[in-house]
């Protein structure tokens, strides 16, 4: 039911090879994506690669960067990352789970991410979405994300786990919200054993609803369902439009 509800998912981090997304999922700890995609384009246009970001001031990293928070942390872990990549992996991002959790800064999560959606590596993202909703679906009943992604894995077949990912942080973010989930409005009501933990009212559950399910977003909503291919450059259309920048 997800996959009708969000056939357009995707990752909301905006990236054109694994060294970029892995940069990106870094700088997304304790932020929101659209912060850090404000953000990475002008890193990336100063530091393409692992080489250029290792040889960086960090100075003038932490100063691009500040924005997305714990800037100093984060720069530390970009530069000695990048280092790490050009010293070990001769300047490229290793494409399997071992080699990349031993990055500064890399643990499963960030590995996962980089995995499913820029090698094509299937694998379960568990973020604080994605482990919430876990968690009020019955697939488990740990906290622990590792413990979460080995619960979730058996459930579903290999092939499903990164759009499973996807979709599954997509209705964390707009409808089963941490705080107040809209349970009124949900697509998997039905078959939800936290039903009744949010909103069961229709139309107070409807405005709860986030991003392009927001009240007032039914164009946004329509034109993501009609060009599921291109969901990822409308919302950064959306998303650039609300900065008041160019795309």
């Amino acid at each position: 039911m997800l996959a009708e509800q969000y056939p357009y998912a995707h990752a909301e981090l905006d990236f054109r090879n694994p060294f970029e997304l892995l940069v990106a999922t870094v700088l997304s700890a304790q932020t929101t994506d659209v912060r850090v995609n404000q953000v990475t384009p002008v890193l990336f246009a100063r530091y393409p690669d692992a080489r250029s970001l290792s040889e960086a001031n960090l100075t003038d990293i932490e100063e691009i960067i500040r924005p997305t928070g714990f800037f100093r942390a984060k720069a530390k872990s970009l530069h000695t990352l990048s280092q790490r990549i050009v010293d070990e992996f001769d300047g490229v991002v290793p494409g399997t789970l071992a080699e990349l959790v031993t990055l500064p800064g890399v643990g499963r999560k960030t590995a996962n991410v980089v995995l499913g959606n820029a090698f094509g590596v299937p694998g379960i993202t568990v973020d604080t979405h994605f482990g919430r909703l876990a968690k009020r679906f019955g697939w488990t009943a740990s906290d622990d994300p590792v413990v979460v992604e080995r619960d979730v894995m058996e459930l579903f077949e290999p092939r499903d786990w990164t759009m499973l990912s996807h979709r599954v942080v997509f209705h964390g973010r707009r409808v089963c919200l941490a705080r107040r989930p809209a349970c009124g409005a949900c697509a998997v009501a039905t078959l939800c054993p936290s039903f009744g933990e949010g909103e069961t009212d229709p139309a107070k559950a409807q405005k709860l609803l986030r991003f392009e399910l927001a009240p007032g977003k039914e164009a946004l909503h329509a034109e993501m369902l009609a060009n599921t291919d291109n969901a990822a450059a409308i919302r950064q259309r959306t998303e650039s439009d609300a900065a008041g920048v160019s795309p």
